[in-house]
């Protein structure tokens, strides 16, 4: 399992609460393609979000993200975690 940052860009920004929404059907899905969200951050005025999530592949989470809600992710990057 490697561990897998996705950055979703919304245009005029985004409310932290449609992100939990958005998150619990992520919660919801996740076990179907063996993903598990670990944490997500939003920045509500630039409309960032990153989601980071631990996954055999790159598709898996993005699989999620399409079956829970369609709010795919721009870009998705392979990270490591370092101390």
């Amino acid at each position: 399992m490697a561990l897998y940052m996705d950055v979703h860009n919304i245009d005029g920004g985004v409310s932290a609460q449609d992100v939990a929404g958005l998150h619990e059907k992520d919660l919801a899905h996740q076990h179907t393609h063996g993903v598990s969200f670990i944490k997500y951050w939003v920045d509500e005025e630039a409309g960032k979000v990153f989601c980071l999530s631990e996954a055999a592949d790159a598709e898996a989470p993005m699989a999620v993200h399409r079956e829970a809600h369609g709010a795919m992710p721009d870009e998705i990057y392979e990270v490591s975690e370092h101390s």
